[in-house]
């Protein structure tokens, strides 16, 4: 649809842009690029990212949030994004979803944390009708009282970005790197990841997932193809936060016995190689 079509239809335009593996930390990177040098909107879907990674809140401790002699001895790199939220473990059987709009994109829609995850879910329970008990619930979307979607945000001056991490898969053995949190949702009743979360897969396939996705967005934008060339050249005046804690962040906070053995050159070497430079799809 051309932009005049698009004014025509009454619906405002987004890019839609599909990625296949993208390293999260370079998805965040991007999405943050986006939401502070872009004046356009944009919705783009990953499908997976590479060897399984921690991304925790910009608040986030992780003391309090991860097993971090268990994240050094396996060289787990560890990222601190630059939105809120709780911290998540992602991998291949990860899909991320973000939306970075405008404040004035979608029409009566307020710009706080709330009405924006409402929102969201409107598209997602669109997606779910007939199949298992979708539904927002505190900040989660769950499917009846077992989580799959977990969600972060930022809001500035004039736009905002909300993104969720799907588990439409993922490794029981990589849950016991994270740590029960001090603060957890009032449904989730004491229960430890495993018998807290869901696997999307039990319900529907990942194409199905995805196609579903990119039309329920459609009821409210206009899609569009970004142009490749200009998601390549990256604004020079553009610092991402979003970045991944070295070993002595890590393990300050960690045994001193463990720490001594892994070395901070081994570590980032380690770590760098997770996170290889790939172009946008």
């Amino acid at each position: 649809m051309t932009a005049s079509q698009a004014r025509n239809a009454g619906l405002p335009i987004i890019n839609l842009l599909r990625l296949k593996g993208m390293p999260i930390l370079q998805q965040l990177h991007l999405e943050e690029r986006l939401l502070r040098t872009s004046s356009e909107n944009w919705c783009i879907i990953n499908d997976g990212t590479t060897r399984p990674t921690i991304v925790m809140g910009v608040s986030g401790k992780a003391k309090e949030l991860l097993e971090t002699d268990a994240v050094l001895r396996d060289e787990i790199p560890v990222i601190r994004r630059f939105t809120g939220g709780g911290t998540v473990i992602v991998d291949q059987g990860t899909i991320f979803i973000t939306f970075i709009c405008n404040k004035d994109a979608i029409s009566g829609l307020q710009s706080y944390p709330r009405p924006i995850m409402s929102w969201s879910s409107l598209i997602y329970k669109n997606i779910f009708q007939g199949i298992g008990e979708f539904s927002l619930r505190e900040n989660d979307y769950v499917i009846g009282n077992h989580k799959f979607g977990g969600n972060a945000q930022s809001i500035t001056k004039n736009r905002w970005v909300h993104h969720t991490s799907f588990l439409w898969d993922y490794e029981v053995s990589n849950m016991g790197y994270l740590k029960m949190p001090t603060r957890v949702p009032e449904y989730r009743q004491a229960r430890n990841h495993v018998e807290f979360i869901c696997r999307l897969k039990e319900y529907m396939s990942r194409s199905v997932f995805i196609d579903g996705t990119m039309d329920a967005v459609a009821a409210y934008f206009a899609l569009r193809s970004p142009d490749v060339d200009d998601m390549q050249n990256p604004s020079s005046q553009f610092e991402p936060s979003s970045r991944i804690l070295t070993r002595q962040e890590l393990g300050e906070e960690a045994s001193m016995e463990l720490v001594g053995t892994v070395s901070q050159t081994s570590y980032m070497a380690a770590i760098s190689s997770t996170f290889p430079t790939s172009k946008v799809a």
